[in-house]
């Protein structure tokens, strides 16, 4: 069994400079699946940022959220901290008990169900998912990029309990999206992060959608004021941009082809991925993050595998030169 309260994530950058010098200016953060061509926020109103968001501004940035996911009718929709927030707080919709999670995935689910007094048990696959209390899917997988069907999700929501799929990644990839299904899927809740595909990681929004039952709880044990007025401000905003989100899905699919061409010319194996990140098999992950930093560059590595790194894209053509060039014969040769 894989220790759960180990919290190991990408985008420490303190870590690095602890490890291999320099100022955090000086790096580029690859470590994580967030968007480096963020949305272009325009200047926050003071208003805004003087004043606490009232009910309004929470009920219209969910109202766009439901639109820009397909949420149906009949779809509550919550905005939070952030999708981390959501994953602290799922766990208390209902008594403890046992939870399958596939993985590997995102730590903090199975960290998150520990807390609460849960059994937290990881499944390779869904056909895996049967006979738990409750159950987590990440959909597409972090770090591997896998992806389940919207008919494969619904039959496991079906037929299960407590489910909850993790949809952080989605926006990239939005086909496989369970929202336009969940009006009939009572006992459902689905997970998506605004920072990472709009690149806007500090801001700290996500949304928890699901039943009004279940929303309901989650707004309680949230609180007011679960969410900046400034979050709420981007939001609205950002997810109501359809042509940026288009325009920056068809970019990220290239620039995820350009550094699959990449890696693998350095002789790596790509092994999955999602249109904000590449998982790759470099044969010795310590080595390749190591030649990485070296030239100040941050990846991500897993203490569960020896080989695999994953690389976030890079977001203008000085990084993808700076990438280009510390994966270069010359370079590694040296």
């Amino acid at each position: 069994m894989r220790d759960h309260g180990m919290r190991d994530h990408g985008g420490d950058l303190g870590a690095a400079i602890a490890r291999f010098g320099g100022a955090p200016a000086d790096w580029i953060d690859l470590s994580t699946g967030i968007n480096r061509a963020p949305w272009p926020l325009p200047p926050l109103p003071a208003a805004v940022v003087r004043a606490l968001p009232d009910r309004g501004e929470f009920a219209a940035c969910a109202a766009v959220a439901r639109t820009a996911y397909g949420a149906g009718a009949g779809v509550a929709c919550l905005p939070l901290a952030g999708a981390q927030a959501a994953i602290r707080l799922v766990p208390a919709l209902r008594p403890a008990g046992r939870v399958g999670v596939v993985g590997p995935t995102y730590n903090e689910h199975a960290a998150a169900f520990t807390a609460a007094g849960w059994q937290v048990s990881e499944v390779a696959d869904l056909a895996g998912l049967d006979g738990f209390d409750a159950v987590v899917v990440v959909n597409p997988n972090n770090p591997d990029g896998r992806c389940w069907s919207r008919e494969a999700v619904a039959a496991l929501a079906a037929r299960n309990g407590l489910v909850v799929v993790d949809e952080s990644f989605a926006d990239a990839e939005p086909a496989g999206s369970l929202c336009p299904a969940l009006g009939g899927l009572p006992r459902t809740i689905v997970l998506r992060s605004f920072g990472k595909f709009y690149g806007l990681a500090g801001l700290r929004l996500g949304f928890a959608l699901g039943s009004d039952a279940e929303i309901s709880v989650l707004r309680e044990l949230a609180g007011p004021w679960a969410v900046s007025g400034p979050a709420l401000f981007a939001g609205r905003l950002g997810l109501a941009d359809v042509a940026w989100a288009e325009a920056t899905r068809v970019r990220l699919a290239a620039d995820a082809r350009r550094l699959d061409r990449l890696v693998e010319a350095a002789g790596w194996r790509v092994v999955g991925g999602t249109g904000l990140f590449r998982l790759c098999d470099t044969g010795d992950a310590g080595a390749a993050q190591a030649l990485l930093a070296g030239r100040r560059i941050w990846s991500r590595s897993f203490p569960y595998s020896a080989g695999w790194l994953r690389l976030g894209l890079p977001g203008t053509e000085a990084e993808w030169e700076a990438l280009a060039d510390a994966l270069s014969p010359a370079h590694r040769s040296r």
